[in-house]
This record gives structure tokens, C-alpha cells and sequence, in this order.
């Protein structure tokens, strides 16, 4: 069976509506300036573990280099009627700040710090935990055997998704936690590697 079988997910036309357990969040870059962000992606898992995912294209206001777009594919054109970072974060904000947020390494906070910073946008009061050291505590064996990386846990781990694409890895990193709870037989809670704040304890009946 495999994964996309095995953990529901649907795409969203509209942004979800929470609450969730956590949601995974992902960007995808212009150039090498962190702040350049072209696509937002992110992967909302509900109380019975199905995801919803919501990405959309960012204009990010600033030449594409072509490493990046041989990588994820998104050009000037592909982002020519996009939002602004501005306006797509005025949606996703008031949705992010209220859950426990995953990304797989530390490169996605930066960005969005970046991006605010480049905006003069207040910094978001956010809360990460990193699904690469989650991987690592439920699957040291991949160390020095091709790591913990996307990529590598794709193979290892029979996922399924579009490399690169900021939706697409977003669900894969929520897949990763959810794997990992049961590998490790714990919750989200529990192995998270982050104190959640109080307004994240919301209530998580299933819709």
C-alpha cells in the first residue's frame, strides 16, 4: 500500500480551516536570497492524521536565477499574477500563528524571517519544530547511509510526492512526523522538540 493510501490528503482550493494537529509548511526560492520566495506550501493534518494541502505561487519582486527555476520549474512567468509576499502572508499568518508549525530543516523559518524583514513586516510569532531531527530519532540507521533529507527518505520510506514543489514537500514532511509517531509510538506532543504555547491547545474533533 502506499503512503498516499495509507495518510489521506486532499488539495485545497481555499486556504483550511483548523484547528489542526500541526501543519508543515514549505517555500520554494527565487535565487539564493532566502527572502526571494515564489511558492508557499503547506500541509495541514487534521485530528484523524488526513492532510489538506494549500499552495500558492508568491511574486517575489525580484529576478529568478537559473538554478532555481531548473530546480523547482517556477519562473518570472509562472509568478507574474501571483500575490506579493505582503498579501500572501496576510492570509496565511492569522492560520500559522495559531499551530505548532514543522519544516524540514531550519531553511523555511529563515526564509519567511527574510521575507519579512525584506517587507519591514513585523517578524510572526511562530513556533517550529524540524522534522529532519525528528527522522533522525526515529530513524538513526539512515545516518551515513544517505541521511535525512527528503530526498533520501523518499526512498527509504516508499513517499510519494514532487520533489521541490513547496505543496508537495510540505506533505511529505507532515508524512514524515506522522510515520515517525509510529515508528516511535509517540504523539506530535511528544516528539516534537518544542514547548507548544497555550493558544495551541485547541480543541481537535474531527470535522
Amino acid at each position: 500500500m502506499g503512503q498516499n493510501e495509507m495518510i489521506g490528503y486532499s488539495p485545497a482550493a481555499a486556504l483550511p480551516a483548523g484547528p489542526f494537529r500541526f501543519i508543515a509548511l514549505d517555500v520554494e526560492t527565487a535565487s539564493r536570497d532566502s527572502a526571494s520566495i515564489c511558492q508557499i506550501g503547506i500541509a495541514c493534518v487534521r485530528a484523524d492524521s488526513h492532510i489538506e494541502i494549500y499552495t500558492t505561487y508568491v511574486n517575489p519582486e525580484q529576478s529568478f536565477a537559473a538554478f532555481n527555476t531548473e530546480l523547482h520549474g517556477i519562473d518570472a512567468a509562472t509568478v507574474a499574477q501571483a500575490p506579493c509576499f505582503p498579501e500572501a502572508w496576510e492570509l496565511l499568518k492569522p492560520l500559522l500563528e495559531l499551530h505548532h508549525l514543522v519544516q524540514h530543516s531550519s531553511f523555511d523559518s529563515r526564509a519567511i524571517s527574510a521575507a519579512c524583514r525584506a517587507y519591514r513586516l513585523p517578524n510572526a510569532d511562530l513556533s517550529w519544530s524540524d522534522s529532519v531531527k525528528i527522522a533522525r530519532r526515529a530513524w538513526p540507521e539512515f545516518k551515513g547511509n544517505g541521511g535525512h533529507g527528503l530526498g533520501n527518505l523518499k526512498r527509504e520510506l516508499g513517499l510519494s510526492f514532487q520533489h521541490h514543489d513547496a505543496g508537495e514537500d510540505a506533505r511529505a514532511a507532515a508524512q514524515v512526523v506522522l510515520l515517525a509517531e509510529d515508528r516511535l509510538g509517540k504523539s506530535f506532543d511528544a516528539i516534537s522538540g518544542t514547548a507548544r504555547k497555550a493558544q495551541f491547545n485547541l480543541p481537535l474533533d474531527p470535522p
